[in-house]
Protein backbone atom coordinates (compact mmCIF):
# COMPACT_ATOMS: atom_id res chain seq x y z
CA UNK A 1 0.00 0.00 0.00
CA UNK A 2 2.88 2.21 0.95
CA UNK A 3 4.91 1.79 -2.52
CA UNK A 4 1.47 2.12 -4.33
CA UNK A 5 1.33 5.48 -2.48
CA UNK A 6 4.61 6.57 -3.23
CA UNK A 7 4.48 5.45 -7.34
CA UNK A 8 1.31 7.30 -7.62
CA UNK A 9 2.98 10.11 -5.81
CA UNK A 10 6.05 10.38 -8.37
CA UNK A 11 3.61 9.95 -11.00
CA UNK A 12 1.61 13.35 -9.85
CA UNK A 13 4.86 14.98 -9.80
CA UNK A 14 5.80 13.40 -13.48
CA UNK A 15 2.70 15.10 -14.61
CA UNK A 16 2.91 18.68 -13.05
CA UNK A 17 6.31 18.50 -14.67
CA UNK A 18 5.73 17.56 -17.54
CA UNK A 19 4.57 21.29 -19.09
CA UNK A 20 7.84 22.94 -17.91
CA UNK A 21 9.92 20.20 -19.51
CA UNK A 22 8.09 20.25 -23.12
CA UNK A 23 8.04 23.91 -23.11
CA UNK A 24 9.97 24.74 -25.74
CA UNK A 25 12.46 27.74 -25.84
CA UNK A 26 11.11 31.07 -27.59
CA UNK A 27 13.53 33.12 -29.56
CA UNK A 28 13.22 36.78 -30.17
CA UNK A 29 12.39 35.66 -33.95
CA UNK A 30 9.90 32.95 -33.23
CA UNK A 31 8.01 36.03 -31.04
CA UNK A 32 7.92 37.80 -34.04
CA UNK A 33 6.78 35.79 -36.20
CA UNK A 34 4.30 34.43 -33.84
CA UNK A 35 2.93 38.43 -33.66
CA UNK A 36 2.66 38.25 -37.35
CA UNK A 37 0.61 35.65 -37.29
CA UNK A 38 -1.86 35.94 -34.22
CA UNK A 39 -1.39 39.53 -33.32
CA UNK A 40 -5.37 41.03 -33.78
CA UNK A 41 -3.90 44.55 -35.34
CA UNK A 42 -2.56 42.22 -38.26
CA UNK A 43 -6.11 40.43 -38.69
CA UNK A 44 -7.35 43.91 -38.35
CA UNK A 45 -4.94 45.18 -41.22
CA UNK A 46 -5.77 42.07 -43.15
CA UNK A 47 -9.37 42.57 -43.30
CA UNK A 48 -8.88 46.15 -44.45
CA UNK A 49 -7.19 45.05 -47.31
CA UNK A 50 -10.18 42.69 -48.25
CA UNK A 51 -12.47 45.53 -48.02
CA UNK A 52 -10.38 47.89 -50.11
CA UNK A 53 -10.27 44.71 -52.75
CA UNK A 54 -13.86 44.55 -52.37
CA UNK A 55 -13.76 48.48 -52.99
CA UNK A 56 -12.31 47.91 -55.81
CA UNK A 57 -14.73 45.43 -57.31
CA UNK A 58 -17.33 48.28 -56.26
CA UNK A 59 -15.77 50.39 -58.45
CA UNK A 60 -15.29 48.61 -61.61
CA UNK A 61 -18.88 47.38 -61.60
CA UNK A 62 -19.79 50.22 -63.00
CA UNK A 63 -18.58 49.68 -66.59
CA UNK A 64 -20.94 46.64 -66.94
CA UNK A 65 -24.45 46.83 -67.48
CA UNK A 66 -27.27 46.66 -64.89
CA UNK A 67 -30.08 44.21 -65.12
CA UNK A 68 -33.39 44.43 -63.25
CA UNK A 69 -36.31 42.22 -63.05
CA UNK A 70 -39.50 44.09 -61.68
CA UNK A 71 -43.19 42.31 -61.19
CA UNK A 72 -45.92 44.83 -60.62
CA UNK A 73 -49.95 44.48 -60.47
CA UNK A 74 -52.67 47.45 -60.93
CA UNK A 75 -56.02 47.51 -61.64
CA UNK A 76 -57.85 50.78 -62.69
CA UNK A 77 -60.83 51.83 -64.99
CA UNK A 78 -59.32 54.95 -65.77
CA UNK A 79 -60.26 55.55 -69.45
CA UNK A 80 -56.52 55.78 -70.43
CA UNK A 81 -54.98 52.97 -68.61
CA UNK A 82 -57.34 50.70 -69.68
CA UNK A 83 -57.21 51.83 -73.75
CA UNK A 84 -53.30 51.14 -72.95
CA UNK A 85 -53.71 48.32 -71.20
CA UNK A 86 -55.20 46.67 -73.63
CA UNK A 87 -52.86 47.90 -76.61
CA UNK A 88 -50.17 46.41 -74.61
CA UNK A 89 -51.62 43.45 -73.50
CA UNK A 90 -52.46 42.25 -77.33
CA UNK A 91 -56.16 42.04 -76.71
CA UNK A 92 -57.53 45.54 -77.86
CA UNK A 93 -60.15 44.91 -80.46
CA UNK A 94 -62.75 46.70 -82.79
CA UNK A 95 -65.39 46.69 -80.10
CA UNK A 96 -63.05 48.93 -77.86
CA UNK A 97 -63.94 52.10 -80.20
CA UNK A 98 -67.13 51.96 -78.94
CA UNK A 99 -67.23 55.64 -77.45
CA UNK A 100 -69.51 53.69 -74.54
CA UNK A 101 -67.10 51.09 -73.02
CA UNK A 102 -64.57 53.69 -74.43
CA UNK A 103 -65.53 56.51 -72.12
CA UNK A 104 -66.53 54.38 -69.12
CA UNK A 105 -64.86 51.02 -69.19
CA UNK A 106 -64.88 48.34 -66.64
CA UNK A 107 -62.04 48.36 -64.16
CA UNK A 108 -58.99 46.01 -66.02
CA UNK A 109 -56.47 44.07 -64.23
CA UNK A 110 -52.67 44.87 -65.44
CA UNK A 111 -50.03 42.08 -64.52
CA UNK A 112 -46.37 43.84 -66.14
CA UNK A 113 -43.03 41.91 -65.71
CA UNK A 114 -40.54 43.92 -67.19
CA UNK A 115 -36.66 43.11 -67.61
CA UNK A 116 -34.71 46.30 -68.46
CA UNK A 117 -30.45 46.78 -68.99
CA UNK A 118 -28.78 49.78 -68.68
CA UNK A 119 -25.47 50.43 -70.16
CA UNK A 120 -23.18 53.79 -69.96
CA UNK A 121 -21.42 53.97 -73.32
CA UNK A 122 -19.59 57.33 -72.34
CA UNK A 123 -19.03 59.37 -68.74
CA UNK A 124 -16.08 61.48 -69.79
CA UNK A 125 -14.18 59.24 -67.69
CA UNK A 126 -15.36 59.23 -64.36
CA UNK A 127 -15.91 55.86 -63.65
CA UNK A 128 -12.36 55.75 -64.71
CA UNK A 129 -11.40 57.66 -62.35
CA UNK A 130 -13.48 55.75 -58.99
CA UNK A 131 -11.65 52.62 -60.17
CA UNK A 132 -8.00 54.83 -60.17
CA UNK A 133 -9.24 56.27 -56.58
CA UNK A 134 -10.26 52.81 -55.46
CA UNK A 135 -6.67 51.07 -56.26
CA UNK A 136 -4.98 54.39 -54.47
CA UNK A 137 -6.80 53.03 -51.44
CA UNK A 138 -5.98 49.72 -51.82
CA UNK A 139 -2.45 51.39 -51.74
CA UNK A 140 -2.97 53.23 -48.98
CA UNK A 141 -4.03 50.44 -47.05
CA UNK A 142 -1.59 48.15 -47.84
CA UNK A 143 1.22 51.02 -46.21
CA UNK A 144 -1.22 51.16 -43.50
CA UNK A 145 -0.64 47.44 -43.32
CA UNK A 146 2.66 47.83 -43.16
CA UNK A 147 2.97 50.28 -40.67
CA UNK A 148 0.99 48.33 -38.53
CA UNK A 149 3.55 45.46 -39.37
CA UNK A 150 6.57 47.88 -38.46
CA UNK A 151 4.72 48.58 -34.74
CA UNK A 152 3.74 45.06 -34.05
CA UNK A 153 7.48 44.42 -34.79
CA UNK A 154 9.04 46.67 -32.53
CA UNK A 155 6.26 46.34 -29.49
CA UNK A 156 7.34 42.57 -29.94
CA UNK A 157 10.86 43.49 -29.53
CA UNK A 158 10.59 46.21 -26.89
CA UNK A 159 7.95 43.73 -24.69
CA UNK A 160 10.88 40.49 -25.13
CA UNK A 161 13.81 42.40 -24.13
CA UNK A 162 11.71 44.42 -21.57
CA UNK A 163 11.39 40.53 -19.69
CA UNK A 164 14.75 39.62 -20.00
CA UNK A 165 15.80 43.14 -18.92
CA UNK A 166 13.53 42.67 -15.92
CA UNK A 167 14.76 38.63 -15.34
CA UNK A 168 18.21 40.00 -15.43
CA UNK A 169 17.55 42.72 -13.20
CA UNK A 170 15.58 40.29 -10.62
CA UNK A 171 18.95 38.18 -10.84
CA UNK A 172 21.28 41.67 -10.18
CA UNK A 173 18.64 41.91 -7.00
CA UNK A 174 18.80 38.37 -5.90
CA UNK A 175 22.73 38.50 -6.06
CA UNK A 176 22.59 41.85 -3.78
CA UNK A 177 20.39 40.48 -1.39
CA UNK A 178 22.85 37.38 -0.94
CA UNK A 179 25.71 39.76 -0.80
CA UNK A 180 23.57 41.81 1.81
CA UNK A 181 23.45 38.73 4.00
CA UNK A 182 26.84 37.80 3.57
CA UNK A 183 27.79 41.28 4.68
CA UNK A 184 25.62 40.66 7.97
CA UNK A 185 27.35 37.61 8.52
CA UNK A 186 30.56 39.20 8.49
CA UNK A 187 29.83 42.06 10.60
CA UNK A 188 28.11 39.57 13.10
CA UNK A 189 32.01 38.02 13.05
CA UNK A 190 33.54 41.78 12.96
CA UNK A 191 31.67 42.68 16.02
CA UNK A 192 32.02 39.65 18.03
CA UNK A 193 36.17 40.25 17.77
CA UNK A 194 35.00 43.78 18.93
CA UNK A 195 35.72 45.79 15.92
CA UNK A 196 32.49 46.94 15.09
CA UNK A 197 29.26 47.89 17.00
CA UNK A 198 25.64 46.92 17.00
CA UNK A 199 24.64 50.59 15.15
CA UNK A 200 27.01 48.41 12.16
CA UNK A 201 25.36 45.41 12.12
CA UNK A 202 21.71 47.07 12.50
CA UNK A 203 22.79 49.58 9.54
CA UNK A 204 23.99 46.23 7.18
CA UNK A 205 19.95 44.55 8.28
CA UNK A 206 18.58 47.79 6.90
CA UNK A 207 20.98 47.61 4.00
CA UNK A 208 19.51 43.99 3.46
CA UNK A 209 15.64 44.63 3.83
CA UNK A 210 16.00 47.31 1.25
CA UNK A 211 17.31 45.12 -1.24
CA UNK A 212 15.05 42.75 -0.68
CA UNK A 213 12.24 45.37 -1.31
CA UNK A 214 13.73 45.79 -4.50
CA UNK A 215 14.09 41.94 -5.39
CA UNK A 216 10.24 41.98 -4.66
CA UNK A 217 9.65 44.64 -7.06
CA UNK A 218 11.30 43.35 -9.90
CA UNK A 219 9.97 40.34 -9.26
CA UNK A 220 6.33 42.26 -9.83
CA UNK A 221 8.10 43.70 -12.85
CA UNK A 222 8.91 40.58 -14.28
CA UNK A 223 5.71 39.06 -13.71
CA UNK A 224 4.19 42.27 -15.85
CA UNK A 225 6.21 42.43 -18.61
CA UNK A 226 5.81 38.60 -19.19
CA UNK A 227 2.31 39.53 -19.69
CA UNK A 228 3.26 42.47 -21.60
CA UNK A 229 4.80 39.93 -24.38
CA UNK A 230 2.00 37.88 -24.55
CA UNK A 231 -0.16 40.93 -25.73
CA UNK A 232 2.40 41.68 -28.20
CA UNK A 233 2.71 38.71 -29.40
CA UNK A 234 -0.96 38.00 -29.35
CA UNK A 235 -1.22 35.01 -27.17
CA UNK A 236 -3.36 34.52 -23.57
CA UNK A 237 -1.58 36.77 -21.04
CA UNK A 238 -0.81 34.03 -18.54
CA UNK A 239 1.23 32.29 -21.12
CA UNK A 240 4.26 31.32 -19.74
CA UNK A 241 7.73 31.40 -22.11
CA UNK A 242 11.30 30.01 -21.83
CA UNK A 243 13.45 32.75 -23.76
CA UNK A 244 16.34 31.71 -25.11
CA UNK A 245 17.68 35.32 -26.78
CA UNK A 246 19.66 37.31 -24.34
CA UNK A 247 20.11 40.90 -23.38
CA UNK A 248 23.63 41.74 -25.24
CA UNK A 249 25.57 44.66 -26.47
CA UNK A 250 25.15 45.01 -30.43
CA UNK A 251 27.96 45.19 -32.22
CA UNK A 252 27.56 48.54 -33.97
CA UNK A 253 25.78 51.23 -33.27
CA UNK A 254 25.35 52.80 -37.00
CA UNK A 255 23.07 54.11 -38.71
CA UNK A 256 21.55 51.13 -40.76
CA UNK A 257 20.75 53.53 -43.88
CA UNK A 258 21.94 56.28 -45.16
CA UNK A 259 18.37 56.40 -47.50
CA UNK A 260 16.06 59.32 -46.77
CA UNK A 261 12.85 57.90 -45.35
CA UNK A 262 11.04 57.09 -48.47
CA UNK A 263 10.14 54.20 -47.23
CA UNK A 264 8.22 54.86 -44.87
CA UNK A 265 4.36 54.01 -44.72
CA UNK A 266 3.27 57.40 -44.00
CA UNK A 267 5.25 59.14 -47.02
CA UNK A 268 4.06 56.49 -49.18
CA UNK A 269 0.72 57.37 -47.99
CA UNK A 270 1.21 61.03 -48.15
CA UNK A 271 2.07 60.52 -51.81
CA UNK A 272 -1.09 58.63 -52.47
CA UNK A 273 -3.59 60.64 -51.23
CA UNK A 274 -1.92 63.45 -53.08
CA UNK A 275 -2.86 61.52 -56.16
CA UNK A 276 -5.95 60.69 -54.44
CA UNK A 277 -6.56 63.91 -54.72
CA UNK A 278 -6.33 64.64 -58.51
CA UNK A 279 -8.18 61.60 -59.50
CA UNK A 280 -11.24 63.66 -57.20
CA UNK A 281 -10.70 66.60 -59.30
CA UNK A 282 -10.79 64.28 -62.90
CA UNK A 283 -14.11 62.71 -61.60
CA UNK A 284 -15.56 66.57 -60.54
CA UNK A 285 -14.50 68.01 -63.82
CA UNK A 286 -15.91 65.05 -65.87
CA UNK A 287 -19.23 65.41 -64.74
CA UNK A 288 -19.36 68.78 -66.54
CA UNK A 289 -19.17 66.57 -70.04
CA UNK A 290 -22.13 65.23 -71.53
CA UNK A 291 -23.24 61.58 -70.50
CA UNK A 292 -24.09 58.78 -72.81
CA UNK A 293 -26.40 55.52 -71.98
CA UNK A 294 -27.90 52.71 -73.29
CA UNK A 295 -30.88 50.99 -72.43
CA UNK A 296 -33.16 48.31 -73.36
CA UNK A 297 -36.12 46.68 -71.74
CA UNK A 298 -38.51 43.73 -72.30
CA UNK A 299 -42.18 43.96 -71.43
CA UNK A 300 -45.34 41.31 -70.78
CA UNK A 301 -48.61 42.62 -70.27
CA UNK A 302 -51.04 40.57 -68.70
CA UNK A 303 -55.12 40.45 -67.68
CA UNK A 304 -54.39 37.12 -66.07
CA UNK A 305 -51.21 35.98 -64.32
CA UNK A 306 -50.54 33.86 -66.83
CA UNK A 307 -52.43 34.34 -69.88
CA UNK A 308 -54.47 37.04 -71.96
CA UNK A 309 -51.46 39.11 -72.74
CA UNK A 310 -48.83 39.93 -75.03
CA UNK A 311 -45.18 41.33 -74.66
CA UNK A 312 -42.51 44.30 -76.55
CA UNK A 313 -39.26 45.61 -76.45
CA UNK A 314 -37.79 48.80 -75.86
CA UNK A 315 -34.08 49.92 -77.36
CA UNK A 316 -32.96 53.62 -76.62
CA UNK A 317 -30.01 55.33 -76.67
CA UNK A 318 -29.90 58.96 -74.34
CA UNK A 319 -27.23 61.68 -73.95
CA UNK A 320 -27.43 63.52 -70.92
CA UNK A 321 -25.59 66.78 -70.38
CA UNK A 322 -25.17 68.99 -67.26
CA UNK A 323 -25.79 72.49 -68.36
CA UNK A 324 -26.20 73.90 -65.48
CA UNK A 325 -27.09 72.84 -61.68
CA UNK A 326 -25.96 76.21 -59.43
CA UNK A 327 -22.54 76.26 -59.94
CA UNK A 328 -22.41 72.87 -57.28
CA UNK A 329 -20.08 71.03 -59.75
CA UNK A 330 -17.71 73.84 -60.21
CA UNK A 331 -18.01 74.13 -56.32
CA UNK A 332 -16.83 70.57 -55.88
CA UNK A 333 -14.11 71.13 -58.46
CA UNK A 334 -12.45 74.07 -55.94
CA UNK A 335 -13.23 71.93 -53.41
CA UNK A 336 -10.82 69.01 -54.93
CA UNK A 337 -8.50 71.38 -55.46
CA UNK A 338 -7.68 72.73 -52.49
CA UNK A 339 -7.97 69.04 -51.28
CA UNK A 340 -5.23 68.43 -53.48
CA UNK A 341 -2.88 71.60 -52.11
CA UNK A 342 -3.49 70.19 -48.51
CA UNK A 343 -2.10 66.82 -49.54
CA UNK A 344 0.48 68.35 -50.99
CA UNK A 345 1.05 69.99 -47.29
CA UNK A 346 0.44 67.27 -45.56
CA UNK A 347 3.80 65.24 -47.75
CA UNK A 348 5.55 68.42 -47.05
CA UNK A 349 4.87 68.10 -43.26
CA UNK A 350 5.09 64.30 -42.79
CA UNK A 351 8.49 64.27 -44.91
CA UNK A 352 9.69 66.66 -42.16
CA UNK A 353 8.47 64.65 -39.45
CA UNK A 354 9.76 61.45 -40.41
CA UNK A 355 13.08 63.03 -40.99
CA UNK A 356 13.63 64.50 -37.42
CA UNK A 357 12.29 60.86 -36.21
CA UNK A 358 15.46 59.74 -37.91
CA UNK A 359 17.30 62.17 -36.50
CA UNK A 360 16.13 61.18 -32.84
CA UNK A 361 16.68 57.81 -33.42
CA UNK A 362 19.93 57.59 -34.66
CA UNK A 363 20.62 60.01 -31.54
CA UNK A 364 19.42 57.58 -28.81
CA UNK A 365 20.99 54.59 -30.51
CA UNK A 366 24.70 56.57 -30.49
CA UNK A 367 24.04 57.59 -26.90
CA UNK A 368 23.07 54.67 -25.53
CA UNK A 369 25.73 52.85 -26.91
CA UNK A 370 27.97 55.28 -25.24
CA UNK A 371 26.19 54.48 -21.65
CA UNK A 372 26.60 50.80 -22.58
CA UNK A 373 30.41 51.45 -22.80
CA UNK A 374 30.74 53.97 -19.85
CA UNK A 375 28.07 51.93 -17.84
CA UNK A 376 30.43 48.71 -18.17
CA UNK A 377 33.21 50.48 -17.15
CA UNK A 378 31.30 51.82 -13.68
CA UNK A 379 30.83 48.07 -13.38
CA UNK A 380 34.38 46.83 -13.09
CA UNK A 381 35.14 49.36 -11.28
CA UNK A 382 32.31 49.15 -8.86
CA UNK A 383 33.04 45.17 -8.79
CA UNK A 384 36.74 46.11 -7.71
CA UNK A 385 35.89 48.83 -4.92
CA UNK A 386 33.22 46.92 -3.46
CA UNK A 387 36.08 44.18 -3.23
CA UNK A 388 38.57 46.13 -1.56
CA UNK A 389 35.67 47.82 0.93
CA UNK A 390 34.75 44.29 1.96
CA UNK A 391 38.23 42.88 2.71
CA UNK A 392 38.78 46.54 4.34
CA UNK A 393 35.77 46.09 6.71
CA UNK A 394 36.58 42.53 7.53
CA UNK A 395 40.00 44.03 8.69
CA UNK A 396 38.48 46.36 10.72
CA UNK A 397 40.14 48.97 8.42
CA UNK A 398 36.63 51.01 7.28
CA UNK A 399 33.03 51.85 8.47
CA UNK A 400 30.33 49.72 7.50
CA UNK A 401 29.11 53.39 5.74
CA UNK A 402 31.96 52.60 3.10
CA UNK A 403 30.82 49.33 2.32
CA UNK A 404 26.82 50.05 1.83
CA UNK A 405 28.14 52.37 -0.03
CA UNK A 406 29.50 50.75 -2.34
CA UNK A 407 27.11 47.93 -1.89
CA UNK A 408 24.77 50.18 -3.49
CA UNK A 409 26.65 51.74 -6.18
CA UNK A 410 27.10 48.42 -7.62
CA UNK A 411 23.71 47.39 -7.43
CA UNK A 412 22.75 50.63 -9.21
CA UNK A 413 25.51 50.60 -12.05
CA UNK A 414 24.59 46.64 -12.35
CA UNK A 415 21.12 48.19 -13.06
CA UNK A 416 22.01 51.51 -15.34
CA UNK A 417 24.17 48.92 -17.45
CA UNK A 418 21.52 46.76 -18.20
CA UNK A 419 18.98 49.44 -18.61
CA UNK A 420 21.52 51.34 -21.20
CA UNK A 421 21.49 47.81 -23.27
CA UNK A 422 18.01 47.55 -23.49
CA UNK A 423 17.50 51.27 -24.63
CA UNK A 424 20.37 50.44 -27.45
CA UNK A 425 18.31 47.66 -29.01
CA UNK A 426 15.06 49.33 -28.39
CA UNK A 427 17.00 52.33 -30.08
CA UNK A 428 18.15 50.18 -32.73
CA UNK A 429 14.79 48.62 -33.44
CA UNK A 430 13.28 52.19 -33.49
CA UNK A 431 15.98 53.86 -35.97
CA UNK A 432 14.81 51.01 -38.60
CA UNK A 433 11.30 51.73 -38.11
CA UNK A 434 11.86 55.16 -38.59
CA UNK A 435 13.48 54.49 -41.56
CA UNK A 436 10.85 51.99 -43.22
CA UNK A 437 13.23 49.42 -42.94
CA UNK A 438 12.20 47.40 -39.92
CA UNK A 439 11.39 43.44 -40.70
CA UNK A 440 11.74 40.18 -39.18
CA UNK A 441 14.79 39.52 -40.72
CA UNK A 442 16.42 43.19 -40.08
CA UNK A 443 20.40 42.94 -38.17
CA UNK A 444 18.27 44.89 -35.04
CA UNK A 445 16.22 42.12 -34.30
CA UNK A 446 18.77 39.51 -34.64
Amino acid sequence: MRRRTIRHFIAAIAVAAAPVCAQEALTLSGAIGTALQQHPSMEVAAARIRAAEARIEQAKGSYLPKVNYQESWARSNNPVFVFSSLLTQHQFSAANFDLGPLNRPEALNNFQSLVSVDQILYDAGQIRAGVKSARIGRQMTDEAQRSIRLNVIAGVVRSYYGVVLARESLDVAREAVRSAEADLDRAQSVRQAGMSTDADVLSIRVHLASVKEQEVRRQADLQVAGAALNEAIGVPLDTRHQLSTQLTVLGSTESATDQTPAARPEVRQALLAAQAAEQQIAAAKSSLLPQVGLRGAFEADRQRFIDRGGANWMLAVSLKWNLFNGNSDRARIAEAQQELVAAHARQRQVDQAVRLQVRKAEADLKASGERVAVSSAAVRAAEESLRISKNRFGAGLSTVTDLLRTETALLDVRLRRLAAIYDQRVAAVALEQAEGLLSENSPAVR
